[in-house]
């Protein structure tokens, strides 16, 4: 990957050219030093708005094609590439995330040279999440030649998973500290910031939040603590308004764009039958009320899905017999925010470590707040929301909880979020009745993706070989 990123100063000048300017990007310009089109000094705020919008951003992009892997989605069509493990190739994803981080490094440098903290505690937040995003998916990756050693290097060389893991570890810490200092010169503009409005105790909140996710991360692994967990998380979100929404887009959420794709028979955002038929009474007897404000009823007024790799089975594509993304969704809808990490899942982070660690009863306490708040976020009626709380099912006792379960609750509230597929792997896809793609190209579930076309035309020298896309990652194995 040429990756002279830290040289290219892509940014905003405000938020009244954010639409025109994040639509054109960088990727016309990945290769140039310098462009008479693009600010070359923009100010700390700029950057921030850029910051913010991309990450929310990519959190999408991620989860476009990592919802397949979960089966949230489907495609429509019988032995989809993503659905059946095919390799495919994630240029897009690979790039914007690399776009990013180079604007976030600049971000940094800009930062700690003119004394705004906050804004550094940000950046070094925001990166920490992209390279998580980036090693999730394929493993080793590019950052301390990219970023850090040497300016020049058109080549750089692969960091290995665990110490990309670390170094995210360190910026999340680093930045952390950094939104803690109060000497800075240039607080965090309520404007420019798309995800907490200038508001620096949020953003500690959130990169609490997010340091967890990443301790939880290596459940598998000698070194997992799940009191270090908890400890990161009593300083997280407490409840649905801590957290962060970024809803600044040409156009309309992509969610929903997708949504409006599919009624105009460009075809995506198809449901998949494990996700369906977790909520519709299918695979657990009892039907979850939030299938009704994450979907729309077929024309047959019931709740089906697509088999990944099957395809549809039903009549014409234009039927709409199964289900789709809905823009009646509080998270699909026209205006949806984009959210990096939310309440409820916090709550079922805290629920899988307090049971690790033996604690049932704040497991168990933890797990029912993160299915009432969920439901709550979604619009669920109080009286349909406390039925399925109070149903036995559910409400098994602190004594009775156990990892499946709330894996299976977890798995709701994480849709399309493309940390539903490090759960996956991390519970080694053990949900009931998850089954296999139909036509999988492979002998047992995915566990990585193959490195883009593009990586490989750049920087072919220094990308490792893809192996079986059955091999698991380094946090994914014991």
């Amino acid at each position: 990957m040429k990756m002279k990123l830290n040289k290219i100063k892509i940014s905003l000048v405000g938020i009244a050219v954010l639409p025109v300017m994040l639509i054109s990007g960088c990727k016309d310009y990945f290769d140039q030093n310098e462009n008479p089109n693009l600010v070359q000094d923009p100010p700390i705020n700029a950057m921030l708005t850029t910051a913010t919008q991309k990450a929310a951003l990519n959190m999408q992009r991620f989860g476009g094609f990592t919802s397949y892997y979960a089966q949230y989605l489907a495609n429509p069509s019988a032995s989809g590439a993503t659905d059946t493990y095919q390799v495919t190739d994630n240029s897009s994803e690979w790039n914007n995330a690399y776009y990013a981080m180079s604007d976030l490094k600049d971000m940094m440098v800009k930062a700690e040279s003119i004394g705004a903290y906050q804004h550094l505690g940000v950046a070094k937040l925001l990166m920490a999440y992209q390279l998580g995003l980036v090693t999730d998916t394929w493993g080793s990756a590019p950052y301390s030649q990219a970023f850090w050693i040497d300016n020049n290097i058109l080549t750089p060389t692969y960091d290995d998973e665990e110490s990309l893991y670390q170094a995210a570890m360190t910026l999340i810490n680093e930045g952390i500290g950094d939104l803690q200092r109060s000497d800075f010169t240039v607080a965090l503009d309520e404007t420019a910031d798309l995800m907490h409005h200038g508001n620096a105790a949020a953003w500690i909140k959130t990169a609490y939040g997010i340091k967890a996710r990443f301790l939880n991360k290596i459940s598998k692994k000698p070194t997992y603590d799940p009191t270090a967990v908890l400890s990161a998380l009593d300083s997280a979100y407490t409840s649905l308004h801590d957290e962060s929404h970024m809803n600044v887009f040409l156009g309309i959420n992509p969610w929903a764009q997708t949504a409006v794709s599919n009624a105009s028979n460009l075809l995506g955002g198809w449901l998949s039958d494990n996700l369906v038929n977790h909520l519709n009474g299918t695979t657990y007897g009892l039907v979850d009320p939030r299938i009704a404000y994450i979907t729309d009823e077929t024309v047959n007024g019931n709740y089906v899905g697509t088999r990944n790799g099957q395809g549809n089975v039903g009549g014409a594509n234009t039927i709409h017999d199964e289900c789709y993304i809905s823009q009646n969704c509080v998270l699909t809808n026209d205006t949806s925010s984009l959210v990096i990490i939310t309440y409820p899942e916090i709550k079922f982070i805290e629920a899988e470590a307090a049971w690790r660690q033996g604690d049932q009863q704040r497991a168990y306490t933890a797990y029912l707040e993160g299915i009432k708040s969920n439901m709550d976020k979604l619009g669920v009626s109080a009286s349909d929301r406390d039925d399925y709380l109070s149903n036995p099912t559910v409400a098994v006792g602190a004594g009775n909880l156990s990892l499946d379960l709330i894996f299976k609750e977890k798995y709701v509230v994480t849709y399309l979020n493309p940390e539903a597929w490090n759960d996956m792997r991390r519970h080694d896809y053990q949900y009931k009745d998850f089954r296999m793609p139909v036509n999988a190209y492979l002998n047992t579930f995915i566990r990585h993706v193959a490195y883009p076309a593009d990586e490989r035309g750049r920087n072919s020298s220094n990308v490792p070989s893809d192996g079986s896309l059955d091999t698991p990652l380094w946090w994914d194995q014991p």
